[in-house]
């Protein structure tokens, strides 16, 4: 390719709308323009990255056994309903009817379809296991697109699923999964994490993310450097210490707490608490009925965890006038205390605590000394709490870090979720029919691409790892109207080409200033440069990364960038 010739259309400003550095300089570089919120194109050095990181996921995909499909992300809705996930996705999922008003969806992902092949095709266990897997764009209607390529609405994933007789085969699909993914990630050069995570929408048991940490990220990460116990705040426990309460009162005492609304008003308030000998009541609707979360005032709820411990489909915060119907008082004044005929659900932490302050149900009003297990019928004990940093290992008595990651793969042991409930079913060596063993396993695509710019970036713009990078290698004459730089540039590009080397001849008339900025803006992991030491047989040789530069000699300059490439895709174990 010569520069002359390929799309880049560079920014020298920095759109005011981009937020994180991955969509600034993907902006800045010509990788990417936005079409509408959340949606994206890729433009042809985007587009070569994104070739560069399939081609390294189906490598090792196929290793592990996968046989790649391509399926509609158009389809119907009544697939999904067989699933029972038309409901589960709410507004997340884009729906439409056809011109006869059949109801249809854009995939967000594609257990459902990948199930009705294997009910329909496969008939005996014989036929297992099998890995089945494709690279298709999927669809969200997110709320608030927005981080560039980190929350969008239209995207491009992998998505894998294991089919097996029993759990031993899905045990053994999982881990082959897990190690082809590290591998992945390895040769895309992303530092990750592999951390416990929900299941979330997707059901089933075992669940890992694999997270790369950045301040883009919109997942926290719990994690313990003395044991590696690492888990998303979704799903991550940590060890507090135990409080020891007062006795307190016979029964709770009402008193008057006027101008009190918050947990931190009720702290400095005379006669008020410590945020944590408070009962913080949260009042939600799960699936459209009314629920009270029961928090220690210094907890924060994990809404995640509500929803897997209820196994509720949509949970919403409750609107004040809904509230006001429910408990006969507006937040900043409400509690459990006497509540009758409403699920009520407490954190774990607040078993056994006694002397305790909460709402009274009468706003501008509150109790004290009240005991949990003796003054509020609890439905259900939970953990619910988001842990925090500085919290205890649950697994060591080391301390927890939490921070911001980006979520790259996740991968599930589905069980029978979706063969179950879509009748997909093989007869076993005995002859008795039995459900399918499923596992799900997904990568973004765009976000890996995302994370590696969040990765590998200075003041001067991208640094690619070489596996994905656009091109590998720049040619740069610094004059390209001199008569020997534009022949030797000439040939040295057609040598590289030759050899399977992915270059790019900056063949433009421009001043080499304006070559390298632009060259350092998009990434090339190396250059060559052409200028004044030419006539004495030397290029100089620029590694991108670590800004390297040194004189090689002409004879010497392929074999010393073949060099640098091999052992920049050494994979590391």
């Amino acid at each position: 390719m010569r520069w002359s010739k390929i799309f880049t259309p560079t920014l020298r400003e920095t759109p005011a709308m981009a937020e994180a550095v991955s969509h600034k300089l993907l902006l800045r570089a010509g990788y990417i323009r936005q079409l509408t919120a959340g949606v994206y194109s890729y433009l042809p050095l985007a587009q070569r990255v994104l070739l560069k990181i399939t081609a390294i996921i189906r490598e090792e995909m196929n290793n592990i056994g996968g046989q790649e499909h391509l399926l509609p992300a158009l389809n119907p809705a009544e697939i999904w309903q067989e699933s029972g996930r038309w409901q589960v996705m709410g507004d997340n999922m884009f729906r439409l009817k056809d011109r006869k008003g059949a109801e249809l969806c854009l995939a967000m992902t594609h257990e459902e379809i990948f199930t009705s092949i294997a009910r329909d095709e496969l008939r005996s266990y014989k036929q297992l296991p099998q890995i089945w897997y494709h690279i298709q764009t999927k669809f969200r209607d997110e709320a608030r697109p927005k981080s560039g390529m980190l929350r969008v609405r239209e995207f491009i994933m992998k998505d894998a699923y294991s089919f097996d007789l029993d759990l031993e085969g899905l045990d053994k699909a999982f881990e082959a999964h897990r190690e082809a993914y590290c591998l992945i990630y390895k040769r895309c050069e992303l530092e990750f994490s592999i951390v416990e995570a929900s299941s979330g929408a997707m059901g089933g048991s075992k669940s890992s993310e694999f997270m790369v940490y950045s301040d883009a990220g919109e997942d926290w990460i719990a994690s313990c450097a003395d044991c590696k116990y690492a888990a998303n705040t979704e799903k991550a426990t940590s060890k507090i210490p135990s409080i020891t309460d007062e006795a307190g009162l016979e029964s709770p005492e009402k008193f008057p707490t006027p101008g009190v609304r918050t947990i931190e008003d009720l702290t400095t308030f005379p006669g008020g608490a410590a945020a944590n000998r408070q009962i913080k009541t949260l009042v939600y609707m799960l699936d459209d009925k009314p629920a009270l979360v029961l928090m220690r005032g210094d907890h924060q709820l994990n809404e995640t965890k509500l929803t897997d411990s209820t196994q509720a489909i949509n949970a919403r915060p409750a609107h004040p006038a809904e509230i006001q119907n429910l408990l006969g008082a507006l937040p900043g004044s409400l509690g459990a205390v006497g509540v009758k005929d409403i699920f009520i659900i407490a954190d774990k932490a607040l078993e056994g605590r006694t002397n305790m302050v909460t709402g009274a149900n009468h706003n501008d009003h509150h109790l004290r000394g009240v005991s949990i297990a003796r003054d509020i019928n609890i439905t259900k004990w939970a953990d619910l709490r988001s842990v925090e940093s500085g919290e205890g290992c649950p697994n060591c008595s080391g301390t927890l870090r939490v921070d911001k990651a980006i979520e790259v793969g996740h991968i599930f042991k589905l069980g029978t979720r979706y063969s179950e409930s879509m009748k997909a079913t093989v007869l076993n060596a005995e002859g008795k029919e039995v459900p399918i063993i499923m596992g799900c396993y997904g990568i973004g695509v765009g976000r890996i691409l995302a994370s590696a710019v969040e990765l590998y970036n200075d003041a001067d713009g991208i640094s690619w790892p070489v596996s994905i990078a656009p091109f590998e290698l720049v040619i740069t004459p610094t004059n390209i109207n001199d008569a020997l730089q534009k022949e030797t540039s000439t040939k040295l590009y057609e040598e590289f080409m030759a050899i399977g080397v992915d270059v790019i001849l900056d063949d433009r008339d421009e001043r080499p200033g304006v070559k390298f900025k632009d060259s350092d803006l998009i990434g090339i992991p190396y250059r060559i440069t052409l200028g004044k030491k030419l006539k004495e047989g030397k290029v100089e040789f620029f590694t991108r990364r670590n800004k390297e530069v040194k004189d090689v000699s002409l004879e010497n300059i392929v074999e010393v960038l073949r060099e640098a490439i091999a052992k920049a895709n050494i994979v590391k174990p």
